[in-house]
């Protein structure tokens, strides 16, 4: 495969001082990383895709270094999630291939996270948006930080291009009064709890 050489990067940081209630003590922030590259697939039918997700490891490592060093270091992650918008000329295959890459990314650098990196994908046309589910990333139950992100530009994704996101959060919804498990009271053996 040749180089991966993004045609833009995009990082977002949201401050979220309240939702209507109370101001907690400190803001959520939550955050995403875009990159927009070509996708060596558009435009044809490829079996053999999967030695590209070897080709996007670098990639997802500096983009999760980028965004965790964004929202203030490792210790202040507490939620996850991942994505990939396609442009019209690929398919939705093409965006499965930055399930691993992305996710172990993030649990690579985040060191001792456990619960699956939740994701989504969907082919589209420029200016197309994408909602990343985000879950805690040590515990998939925990109700606290069930949440999306939105992401997206007017000038992407290109017929021929795919977009790369990750998200991560500091914390918990604002205001969240759901219920369920706690993030106080995960056992961290599985993933899930």
């Amino acid at each position: 495969m040749p180089d991966i050489v993004p045609r833009k990067t995009i990082l977002n940081i949201e401050e979220v001082f309240h939702e209507g209630g109370p101001p907690p003590d400190k803001p959520l922030l939550r955050g995403a990383i875009l990159a927009v590259i070509d996708n060596p697939f558009a435009g044809r039918y490829v079996d053999d895709i999967q030695p590209f997700m070897e080709d996007l490891k670098p990639l997802g490592l500096s983009m999760a270094a980028r965004l965790i060093d964004a929202l203030g270091g490792a210790a202040a992650i507490e939620g996850y999630g991942k994505g990939a918008l396609i442009g019209e000329a690929g398919e939705l295959e093409h965006g499965a291939l930055w399930h691993a890459p992305g996710g172990y990314a993030m649990r690579q650098l985040l060191g001792d996270a456990r619960a699956i990196v939740p994701s989504t994908k969907k082919v589209c046309g420029p200016g197309g948006r994408l909602d990343v589910p985000v879950t805690h990333i040590n515990a998939s139950y925990v109700r606290s930080h069930f949440d999306t992100m939105e992401v997206g530009a007017s000038d992407l994704p290109r017929a021929r291009e795919m977009v790369l996101v990750l998200v991560m959060t500091t914390g918990a919804r604002i205001h969240n009064r759901a219920g369920g498990l706690a993030a106080d009271d995960i056992k961290g053996e599985d993933g899930l709890r």
